[in-house]
């Protein structure tokens, strides 16, 4: 059986204040629950059968290769894209500042 000390340091652990009705309810339903988990524990599965997910499916993957139209798009080097860009410092594209300096 779960005891009170045991029902305020898991409350703590959640970050959750319990009013002493509360802790009573929960040392009441844990203890309950861990009861029930216990029983499970004495439940003879030797004769069952294991399952893995329930299904017989598996991942397909295909081959990572780039779609065959994107050569064009892929062909532009670092240079010509940063170029193309209306604003640029030392070989990179400048972009407006997100955060403000202190």
């Amino acid at each position: 059986m779960i005891s009170k000390k045991d029902v305020q340091y898991i409350a703590r652990l959640a970050r959750i204040e319990l009013t002493e009705a509360e802790r009573a309810k929960f040392e009441k339903e844990l203890s309950a629950i861990l009861e029930f988990v216990a029983k499970l524990g004495e439940v003879d599965t030797s004769a069952v059968e294991s399952l893995s997910g329930g299904t017989e499916l598996t991942n397909v993957l295909r081959e990572d290769v780039p779609p065959a139209d994107s050569g064009k798009r892929m062909a532009d080097s670092p240079e010509r894209l940063v170029g193309a860009s209306p604003r640029k410092r030392d070989g990179y594209v400048e972009v407006p500042a997100v955060f403000e300096r202190a």
